[in-house]
């Protein structure tokens, strides 16, 4: 069955309301509906729309868990991609490499989150032209999760593609 997406928002619209009324605005699962209507939005191409919301679950998220929860992580760097999509480099670059760190240090330095980071980093030094940074990422990303997830992972799979873009870019 395929929703509509306004339905689809309206619907995410509805948890989210929900989910403040019973748990209080500062829940992180209040950061969770938040961060569903912001990419939702972000698919749909609404910048102006998600910008708020991604940075309200980012605000709950720091808040509530602490500036070093991998949680925090994904938030910052789904903030990152929403900067990146707009073309504003300069705001992405600082939220990338601080999902990274914050990964690195919770999660360990080869689990496939540190992966995603990598790639989502090296993307955007691919984006900017700068293809010496952006290729020792890509194939550490690809390294991670060949290790993590095996080479035939949609993940592993996505990063070799964007390696090889980056490659045939230079």
């Amino acid at each position: 069955m395929t929703v509509r997406l306004g339905a689809e928002y309206a619907l995410y619209e509805r948890s989210l309301a929900i989910r403040e009324r019973a748990l209080g605005p500062d829940h992180p699962k209040v950061a969770a509906s938040l961060h569903n209507l912001a990419g939702l939005s972000q698919t749909q191409g609404d910048y102006v729309r998600a910008l708020p919301l991604s940075e309200r679950s980012l605000a709950i998220c720091e808040r509530a868990l602490g500036p070093y929860d991998p949680l925090v992580a994904t938030s910052l760097n789904n903030l990152a991609l929403l900067y990146s999509d707009q073309g504003d480099h300069a705001r992405a670059l600082p939220l990338f490499e601080r999902s990274l760190a914050i990964d690195e240090r919770a999660l360990g330095p080869d689990h496939p989150d540190v992966a995603t980071d990598l790639n989502d980093l090296a993307f955007l030094y691919k984006e900017q032209g700068d293809y010496a940074q952006a290729l020792p990422l890509f194939e550490r990303a690809i390294e991670i999760a060949e290790r993590a997830l095996g080479s035939q992972h949609p993940d592993t799979q996505l990063y070799r593609r964007n390696l090889e873009a980056c490659r045939n870019a230079m």
